[in-house]
């Protein structure tokens, strides 16, 4: 299982994890804790940037091979696995958004992060190498609608110390979120007067990929460097919060630091 909250990563080297012969007891776990730095848009849609900071977490059992995971993946357990095929809980962090409640859309008023959760799956089609993945995320709080989220990676190890990783990016998301982020009430239109009222229906939101560089400085120790670049499509890119005032194209570059060591219970 991994947290890589909203955009942490964590995806260490198969030679930086302790290996089987290693194993202690059953009840020995290997934790590791990391720190991202990241600087992208203001919320999703905005031309603006700035940084931010992110936890995460991961947690194995120590002999357990561990699975490579990319830099947007979200918190998961995997409860069953069916030939391959995993399937179990997920939760994650949301980013920051427009305050639509006040319609201030050339200033930098937005609603902060919260929490969703829901259900993942994912499938190697090469054993730690090929990867699908999708997440299905609900709001918890605050109305903000469903998102799901479909990825594709190639993890490629080089030498002893680096692992490498890319693949494509899908995300789709429900009426309630498109009118959450994206949708512009005749109310709100006609108490701001600068925009007309826009009806942000559900489907395709983005498109994108996201590419990411992992080192092992030593057992303990590995750092990851990655980015991720998104295009809003459909109503996500023709609302005036992204065409008038922001801009289609997402970047994201992040920077993270992972501590591992072993716990006892």
């Amino acid at each position: 299982m991994s947290l890589l909250t909203a955009s942490a990563a964590l995806a260490l080297p198969a030679s930086s994890v302790t290996p089987a012969s290693e194993k202690a007891t059953s009840d020995t776990w290997v934790v590791t804790l990391g720190a991202t730095v990241e600087y992208g848009p203001t919320y999703e849609g905005s031309k603006h940037y700035s940084f931010g900071a992110l936890p995460s977490f991961d947690l194995h059992r120590l002999g357990d091979t561990p699975e490579y995971s990319a830099p947007d993946d979200n918190f998961d357990y995997g409860l069953f696995d069916f030939h391959g095929l995993e399937i179990g809980p997920v939760v994650g962090l949301r980013d920051d958004r427009l305050n639509l409640d006040n319609l201030q859309l050339g200033s930098q008023r937005r609603v902060h992060w919260d929490f969703d959760a829901g259900g993942f799956a994912q499938y190697w089609l090469r054993d730690n190498q090929l990867r699908f993945r999708t997440e299905i995320r609900q709001s918890l709080w605050g109305g903000d609608g469903l998102v799901s989220d479909l990825a594709l990676d190639w993890f490629q190890p080089v030498g002893d110390k680096w692992l490498l990783s890319a693949g494509p990016r899908l995300s789709l998301a429900n009426s309630t979120y498109m009118r959450s982020n994206f949708g512009v009430s005749p109310t709100l239109a006609a108490r701001n007067g600068r925009v007309s009222a826009f009806n942000a229906g559900g489907g395709l939101k983005s498109v994108g990929v996201t590419v990411a560089a992992t080192y092992a400085i030593s057992p303990e120790w590995s750092v990851q460097v990655y980015g991720k670049y998104n295009r809003l499509v459909g109503d996500a890119a023709d609302s005036p919060i992204t065409s008038r005032f922001g801009s289609p194209n997402q970047n994201i570059i992040g920077f993270t630091l992972n501590r591992t060591f072993n716990i006892n219970f």
